[in-house]
């Protein structure tokens, strides 16, 4: 196993090691002869050493399998496969593990700790792990750090055809590569010869820039030094994939050796929680940081799972090992339910309160015990019942699923809790002191990169392939969701609040003449009867529940806007939080959101509306008069299948086939980019235009962006009530659900 470290004593000498102890192991199961067939096949193969053993299987307890210690870790991949082409008979465990997270899990280390080491030339003799993934206060290593991006509009992908200089920069400073003097790859060798980076930040680096590099540096007759052991860097092929009834698109990958490489377009934790959450990500779940930055939250979490299993000593199934239980179809209409929601009221509210189950999901699984192996135990037939289902969960052991979250909870509350300014003008982190912009910032991300951790372990519980997912328990966190919002809105209502909607895991409340300790009050006691963590997210000033867009009397579960005592906006189910709007309307609609913020009943909203109506206008004027810039124009759309696919000539359609003709090689899943030409053509190729074939004297199509300009406005004016008589105004018909159950005429 090789491992690179940077020396404390500031000696700026990367150290490159070798660590001959790690022999890695995995495991197989089934009749003996086929066993002994297998442990004489692979040791013909390579030089292993097997031997029968006894472990725990996570729903059978002890088992015997055929333990494989592989010396090579080199050769272990190939061995596995080795293994999987044995009889059906056999089933496997612990063969497609990531090497360097089962190294971290054997040594007691993870990327970025701060480790002692016992070096004898360039072998490591010991390794001792001088940190705690878990802690909250970490020192990170000091990174030398390199960004690289193309110039223009850095969201396009330019492998459909933008190209820009080359941008550099080291410590901030920017500086431009082009061919004038020095060609682009010998001017990028200059500088990573002389900044000697650790880290490589680019935008649309693995699947462009670096590749493009390459080939250039090649041209020229030179490799470049991307690897600090002067191997060539890895590439990983891109693919496509569907998840969750949606087509996905995975770039390809360019990591490096003795340098990390992120790219910020390729790294969903990167782009949503900066570097600092991808820290985060990759200290708690030991998992590479390339590898992090480009794989899921949910194979963080999964790797989570499987740390605590391998450490319990639990066999790891290369599959799920456990299918769903027969079920009569009265039951699976029960238990094939998702969380409980409550269609809000339509109309303007002021003086709401938001009331929000904090990590809801996760904290069921870790308050209540549910985990695959605890649902319908064989050990415990008297166990309590889940409500309408009548699972039963185990009493005498701890779920790995809890276990796991329950830690991640802790330090995701760690992280808010130093966040918040205590009333004396100190807080909690370091008494007596403010954190700084960049320390708040820091710990902002780490604790959002803990949220997509936690988000992911429901899903993880009823996923096909999770190693240890069974449907069960997936239907019992949501069964007990179901009862807790259900406790939590007769609570409310006793106690002569109005719920004016619930979803899943809040409650949005009003009453006359509330204040924030009434409501605060309330949280405490919701949290008392149902057992489970209640935060009040914020007091609204007020808040405006919109309609469907297709039906005005019909209330949505998450379309409102609302203004918190601060000023602060939350909105859902608006244009500006959709990526394919153009961020000419997205714009509009956050400048008119910004003013409307300034309101605070229902009178000063008619009159800061009015205000608002001279912004949209502003904005026609510009789409009438031809000023405005195509990049604010760009629709961004992601293929659901191959260019040659689409039957229909659809707007993406039609930008996708004007890309492919012009060379770019497009796969489903992949997000491509275009402007309204002409919407109304008859010839389809005048409709759109793909944004990199966009030419300045086509123009564009000014009555379709005026009509998006005037959709996204009218969520504002929904419920208008005018200046003179706010606040008298006659509410917007209310709504409700109910169940008819009879009907009776009397009088006349």
């Amino acid at each position: 196993m090789t491992l690179w470290l940077i020396p404390q004593n500031g000696n700026p000498q990367r150290r490159r090691l070798i660590d001959p102890s790690f022999h890695p192991r995995f495991y197989a199961r089934g009749p003996q002869a086929a066993l002994e067939r297998l442990a004489a096949e692979l040791a013909r193969r390579a030089p292993v050493r097997c031997a029968f053993t006894e472990k725990q299987d996570l729903w059978e307890g002890p088992v015997t399998v055929l333990e494989v210690t592989v010396h090579c870790p080199a050769q272990f991949a190939a061995l596995a496969r080795l293994a999987r082409r044995a009889p059906s008979s056999l089933r496997l465990y612990n063969t497609d593990l990531m090497l360097a997270a089962v190294y971290s899990w054997e040594k007691k280390v993870f990327p970025l700790a701060q480790v002692e080491a016992e070096v004898e030339g360039d072998r490591l003799r010991a390794l001792a792990g001088r940190d705690d993934p878990w802690r909250v206060d970490y020192e990170l290593p000091p990174l030398g750090v390199m960004q690289a991006r193309l110039e223009g509009l850095d969201r396009v992908d330019p492998q459909h055809g933008r190209r820009g200089a080359l941008e550099v920069a080291h410590e901030g400073e920017w500086q431009i590569l082009d061919d004038a003097d020095e060609p682009v790859a010998a001017g990028f060798e200059r500088l990573l010869r002389t900044w000697d980076p650790d880290l490589i930040v680019t935008e649309w680096g693995d699947a462009t820039l670096l590749p493009g590099l390459m080939r250039q540096a090649r041209r020229c007759g030179f490799e470049l030094s991307l690897n600090r052991d002067h191997a060539p860097a890895e590439r990983h092929r891109a693919r496509s994939y569907t998840s969750y009834g949606r087509v996905l698109f995975k770039a390809s990958a360019t990591t490096l050796r003795g340098r990390l490489h992120v790219d910020i377009r390729n790294s969903f934790i990167a782009h949503a929680c900066e570097l600092d959450g991808l820290w985060e990500l990759a200290r708690v779940t030991k998992l590479p940081v390339q590898y992090c930055a480009r794989t899921s939250t949910g194979t963080g979490i999964s790797y989570l799972q499987m740390e605590l299993a391998w450490r319990d000593g639990l066999l790891i199934p290369e599959q799920k090992a456990e299918p769903e239980s027969p079920k009569h179809p009265d039951e699976l209409l029960r238990a094939d339910r998702g969380g409980l929601v409550f269609p809000p009221r339509l109309g303007f509210f002021s003086n709401v309160a938001e009331l929000d189950f904090v990590s809801e999901f996760p904290s069921i699984m870790a308050r209540f015990n549910v985990s695959p192996e605890t649902v319908n135990c064989r050990c415990c037939p008297d166990a309590p019942r889940v409500p309408e289902l009548g699972y039963r969960i185990c009493q005498k052991r701890r779920g790995l699923t809890g276990r796991v979250v329950e830690r991640l909870i802790a330090k995701r509350g760690e992280y808010k809790r130093r966040m918040i300014l205590a009333p004396d003008g100190s807080n909690s982190a370091s008494p007596g002191r403010f954190l700084s912009p960049v320390e708040w910032n820091s710990y902002a991300q780490r604790r959002s990169a803990l949220k997509w951790l936690l988000v992911c372990c429901f899903g993880y519980t009823g996923y096909k392939n999770a190693r240890f997912g069974k449907i069960e328990a997936h239907e019992a966190i949501n069964a007990l969701a179901r009862e807790k919002l259900l406790a939590a809105k007769e609570a409310a209502e006793a106690r002569g609040y109005r719920v004016l909607h619930a979803l899943v895991d809040s409650l949005y409340v009003e009453r006359e003449g509330a204040t924030r300790a009434d409501y605060e009050c309330l949280a405490r006691e919701i949290e008392r009867l149902t057992g489970l963590p209640l935060a009040l997210e914020a007091v609204y000033r007020y808040v405006i529940f919109l309609p469907s867009k297709q039906n005005p009397e019909i209330p949505v579960p998450n379309r409102f806007f609302a203004v918190a005592e601060d000023g602060t906006l939350k909105v859902r189910g608006l244009e500006c939080r959709r990526h394919d709007t153009p961020p000419l309307v997205a714009r509009m609609q956050e400048k008119v959101l910004e003013i409307l913020a300034e309101a605070r009943d229902q009178e000063t909203y008619a009159q800061k509306l009015e205000e608002a109506r001279r912004v949209l206008e502003r904005y026609l004027e510009r789409i009438e008069a031809g000023s405005v810039p195509a990049e604010e124009l760009v629709i961004s759309k992601r293929l659901s299948r191959l260019p040659s696919n689409y039957r229909q000539a659809s707007q993406v359609a039609i930008a996708a086939q004007q890309l492919d003709r012009s060379g770019v090689r497009l796969r489903a899943g992949e997000t491509i980019e275009y402007i309204l030409t002409c919407a109304g053509a008859k010839l389809a190729d005048d409709r759109v235009r793909a944004y990199t074939l966009w030419e300045g004297w086509r123009g564009y199509d000014a009555a379709a962006y005026r009509a998006a300009l005037l959709d996204a406005f009218q969520p504002f004016e929904f419920f208008a009530p005018t200046p003179d008589h706010g606040a008298s105004a006659a509410p917007h018909p209310q709504t409700c659900t109910a169940t008819l159950v009879s009907v009776r005429m009397t009088g006349r």
